[in-house]
């Protein structure tokens, strides 16, 4: 009596149209494997009942449920010979081919198709198998190649070519075509930002005035989208061209089908002030806001970074720094989730000048520079720092306490200022490279 082969019918679709059908390709693919089971049942082969369907999953890729489920079956010892009515119902891809037959091959597992006659219990099988797939792997890569092809053409054309519309556009006829309410807020993104010179300011004003951003509705009625702004999502806005009336595709840029919002050298003024450094802009903006303590400010209570803002009323501004959990809406149980501006940098600077002006502090700063600095001079650069700090720029004042101070802790019953342990040292170099140059 022949032994009993335990066989499992795999079948795949790669779209999902048409599986709504009461007979379908599935069905059809499973019926041929198992009229091919039945004439081999003098050979004891037996189709087990468990169904391995995977509707609309591509053949290009393993990550398929039904197929995972096959595989987790082989390595149980489950599964005998595994059959499919096509090669490329399996893979389509050589090399994840070459990876499932490994795996066939360490559980003694056979592989048949049913209409190509492939059984890779034979050498000769294997071979075949492996010039069919190259050919189907051709096949994929070549159409792949024609419509990157096509998609790069309709682009150098200016077509819009699918996907989510961006805020200030909807898509009528496969057009981008201006949404009136949308544009208004576009012009004002863009003319705030060469205003700010900062997405992190830009993104929290537009969060503290209630805008967001794109409202998608799906085509079967999901809605997503209308989300806070962020840096990310504001650095996208500003540097797309499809809003002075372009498309882009790769590094090429071409005239778009559609209107532009802006006007063109409108939209190159501020992709001018996006190229600049980084840094540059981020040091123009701290020392326009005049945010002292950015980035060393702290919530203790929720140990999350506090955000420089301001209000306005009446035209005039009133900073403060906020608890970025309490300005997320999350919970922040701190008594101070905000803290005037004023009010904490004046305790810090405070802080700072009293440092400045402590002989002990001074003289074990001198110790560990080993004779770099005299202490003549070390005494006279502090001195002169005390003397002129209120008529230092913003941005040296910045980097002044960010040479001194690690962090500005705001606890719930006061302010902790930790100290750099060679916060003194750091600016007495500083000090003394700047006075040689």
């Amino acid at each position: 009596m022949n032994k009993k082969i335990r066989c499992a019918i795999y079948t795949r679709k790669s779209h999902e149209e048409g599986l709504e059908q009461a007979f379908n390709s599935l069905d059809a693919q499973r019926l041929a494997a198992e009229n091919y089971i039945a004439s081999q049942q003098h050979e004891g082969w037996v189709a087990l009942s468990k169904f391995y369907d995977d509707g609309g999953y591509s053949g290009g890729t393993l990550n398929r449920p039904a197929l995972q489920e096959l595989f987790q079956d082989i390595e149980n010892g489950l599964v005998d010979c595994v059959v499919v009515y096509k090669i490329d119902r399996l893979s389509r891809s050589l090399i994840d081919f070459s990876k499932i037959v490994e795996l066939f091959d360490k559980h003694q597992v056979t592989f048949v198709a049913v209409t190509q006659s492939f059984n890779t219990s034979s050498s000769m099988g294997r071979l075949m198998l492996n010039v069919l797939l190259s050919f189907a792997q051709y096949e994929r890569e070549l159409t792949g190649e024609r419509i990157r092809d096509k998609f790069a053409a309709s682009k150098k054309k200016g077509m819009w070519m699918g996907g989510n519309p961006p805020l200030g556009y909807d898509i009528c006829d496969r057009k981008l075509v201006i949404n009136v309410q949308e544009a208004k807020l576009i012009r004002h993104i863009f003319s705030r930002f060469l205003i700010l010179r900062s997405t992190t300011n830009l993104a929290r004003e537009l969060n503290q005035q209630g805008h967001r951003t794109k409202r998608i509705i799906s085509k079967t009625g999901k809605e997503y989208g209308a989300q806070l702004f962020t840096k990310a999502n504001l650095r996208r806005t500003l540097i797309n061209p499809v809003y002075k009336g372009f498309v882009a595709h790769k590094d090429a840029v071409y005239e778009g089908e559609h209107e532009g919002i802006l006007e063109p050298e409108f939209f190159d003024e501020v992709q001018r002030v996006f190229e600049k450094c980084p840094h540059i802009r981020g040091r123009e903006s701290a020392a326009k806001d005049q945010a002292l303590l950015k980035n060393l400010i702290r919530c203790q209570v929720c140990d999350v970074s506090m955000t420089p803002t301001y209000t306005k009323k009446k035209d005039k501004r009133y900073r403060y720094y906020a608890c970025s959990n309490h300005l997320r809406g999350k919970s922040c149980t701190s008594h101070h989730k905000t803290i005037a501006s004023n009010e904490v940098e004046r305790f810090v600077v405070q802080q700072v000048r009293e440092l400045l002006k402590c002989p002990e502090i001074t003289a074990k700063t001198l110790k560990s520079l080993e004779g770099q600095i005299s202490t003549d001079e070390a005494f006279a650069m502090l001195q002169q720092i005390d003397v002129i700090w209120d008529s230092l720029f913003p941005i040296e004042q910045y980097r002044i306490i960010c040479l001194l101070i690690k962090a500005v802790l705001v606890r719930k019953d006061g302010i902790d200022v930790r100290i750099h342990a060679d916060g003194l040292q750091s600016l007495l170099l500083h000090a003394g490279m700047e006075a040689c140059l």
